[in-house]
């Protein structure tokens, strides 16, 4: 995945380039930050591949109970401020040195780690997580400007191109080890984190400044100032901002999104009436000018970009809970069977002690009760999924029935626990690092056959593949693909999706060169993190949202892969447009 280490190169990072001789050592520095950002990534992914199965597990089995619409809120809010903060970032780290800004992420995000898995209030938790982005949000720009300082013109394409590979490795890597762990307890796995961070302190010590910090000389006032040049005046954040908080505070259910919907509207009014009746351009004050953007396609390409981004992380926030729930992947058990019992406990593990004990708390909870409605069925078979066994409701229904007849004894449900191990799953983590898989084999195969399309071509073709991996959860879902094939049938769309990825994401960074002014090309790329800002707070929004109503409320997933698939096909339509609109400008002057 390389949608998390997007290269900036800060104006001292530039010179020093300038100045570095042209030869092909790339020096300690780049293996220490390379070794650092592997341990990074190790801890991040280790909790990111599996937050959405932790926040919906139940507080009795180790998670933190969030519904749908915390969930949404915490995987929306956090990553938006996360991928917005280097910006400014960045800007301390030129002023005070790269190591002490490593020293302050690893300080806040190792005890982070670690917290996250002792407290189970959302306050609390969404308060450690956002402490956790931080620290991270210090370390992006420091890491990748380390890379940028240390790689001159004869061997910066390999030494990105080896960055790159590490940042896939530790995702690629992180999951395994969090499945692992979490068959111990969840609170293994932020340990865990912790550990992959606090071990960054043994390379930092031979860490050195690969230029002196105070050949860097720029402030964070020249950051925001930088921020008007590339996007757009004060009153234009202003807008863009609130309405972004507004549209948080529906995420946190402070209000319903109609009320935040008709809050948007009221606010754009309110700024349209501003700038026709008061605002002038030659004031001064920054309020009594009109609402102005700075680079209209740059801005144009990162709104739609946004939708690229919507859509790619449902791969983490959603799709891994609608494994878990919805989908049998009895098919990849039988599969791994063939490599012997051990390789099913490490991909499917499943705590039978857990779940005799969960059979005989629900023989107490229904003992002598009437036969279940449907509905009911499905809740404790969607308790049970917590665990990692998919019962059939049929198999529920008939257990039902025989605890309303007679007791059942503890023996029975460690009998009964034994035989539902049949039943059991494949961890969503394990198919969801498919994704890393497919990167770290096939990007640059991809990449050199993409060479001789056009960049625009290319970003298109990766969002139409991106909404075939969702129509293909669509006829899913609808009942028209073979339901006891769940297990590669998500392998399929994972795949789908790893490919849109590897069309998109790269192409995303390279069509920045050709819209962006040719002597500004790297501070457009600094704020190509705006669209990726924006993308995770949707998609957390839109998973939240989506997967409580049309999945769990509505019973309609259908509908749910829909929405993503025609968010990306607009996307795609939207670059058209773009491009389209961009060849005509061209053509006109």
């Amino acid at each position: 995945m390389n949608n998390n280490q997007i290269p900036i190169t800060t104006n001292s990072a530039a010179k020093q380039s300038k100045q570095t001789p042209a030869n092909k050592g790339f020096g300690v520095a780049f293996y220490i930050a390379n070794t650092m950002e592997i341990f990074e990534r190790l801890a991040w992914y280790g909790f990111f591949a599996v937050s959405s199965v932790y926040m919906t597990t139940p507080v009795e089995q180790g998670g933190v109970g969030f519904n749908d619409a915390q969930r949404g809120a915490v995987q929306g809010i956090i990553p938006f401020f996360l991928y917005l903060l280097p910006v400014l970032t960045g800007a301390l780290a030129d002023r005070y040195g790269y190591k002490r800004l490593f020293i302050i992420s690893f300080i806040i995000m190792a005890p982070g780690y670690y917290f996250l898995g002792q407290v189970t209030d959302f306050n609390s938790f969404f308060m450690i997580l956002m402490l956790v982005a931080f620290g991270a949000a210090c370390f992006k720009p420091v890491v990748v400007g380390t890379i940028s300082r240390s790689t001159n013109d004869t061997n910066r394409g390999l030494g990105f191109g080896i960055f790159y590979t590490m940042v896939n490795l530790g995702g690629f890597i992180g999951p395994l080890v969090a499945g692992y762990m979490r068959a111990i307890s969840w609170d293994a796995v932020f340990v865990m984190s912790a550990v992959w961070i606090l071990l960054n302190f043994i390379p930092l010590l031979f860490y050195r400044e690969t230029t002196p910090s105070s050949q860097a000389n720029t402030s964070l006032k020249q950051v925001l100032q930088q921020a008007q040049q590339v996007l757009g005046n004060s009153r234009f954040a202003l807008l863009l901002f609130t309405c972004v908080i507004i549209l948080m505070t529906a995420g946190v259910s402070w209000l319903s999104y109609t009320q935040a919907f008709v809050l948007i509207a009221l606010w754009l009014g309110t700024n349209w009436l501003w700038d026709k009746s008061v605002s002038t351009k030659q004031s001064h004050n920054w309020h009594l000018q009109p609402v102005r953007v700075s680079n209209r396609n740059f801005a144009l390409y990162l709104a739609i970009l946004t939708g690229f981004w919507t859509v790619y992380n449902q791969l983490f926030y959603t799709l891994p809970l609608f494994i878990r729930d919805y989908t049998n992947t009895q098919d990849l058990v039988v599969l791994l069977s063939c490599f012997g019992q051990s390789t099913v406990d490490f991909f499917a593990f499943v705590d039978s002690g857990a779940l005799s004990e969960k059979i005989q708390l629900l023989s107490v909870n229904y003992a002598f009760s009437s036969p279940l409605a449907s509905t009911e069925l499905e809740a404790i078979r969607l308790e049970l999924v917590h665990l990692k066994v998919n019962v059939p409701v049929s198999e529920i229904a008939l257990f039902i029935e025989q605890i309303a007849t007679s007791d059942f004894t503890l023996q029975q449900s460690k009998q009964l626990a034994q035989q539902w191990l049949v039943y059991r799953q494949v961890n969503p983590e394990y198919l969801i690092n498919l994704d890393f898989a497919a990167i770290v084999l096939l990007q640059i195969i991809v990449s050199v056959k993409c060479q001789r399309f056009k960049v625009i071509s290319v970003l298109i073709s990766g969002l139409i593949v991106t909404a075939g991996a969702f129509l293909v959860l669509l006829l899913m879902s609808a009942g028209l693909l073979m339901t006891q094939l769940g297990g590669a049938v998500m392998i399929t769309v994972i795949l789908l999706i790893a490919l849109g990825e590897m069309l998109t994401s790269p192409k995303s960074q390279e069509y920045v060169a050709s819209i962006a002014p040719k002597d500004s090309a790297a501070m457009f790329m600094g704020y190509y993190f705006v669209s990726m800002a924006l993308g995770f707070l949707f998609a957390g929004f839109l998973s939240g949202w989506s997967y409580g109503y049309l999945v769990k409320e509505l019973q309609r997933p259908a509908l749910m892969w829909l929405l993503f698939a025609m968010i990306a096909l607009f996307t795609g339509f939207g670059f058209y447009l773009l491009a389209r609109n961009n060849k005509d400008t061209h053509s006109e002057t």
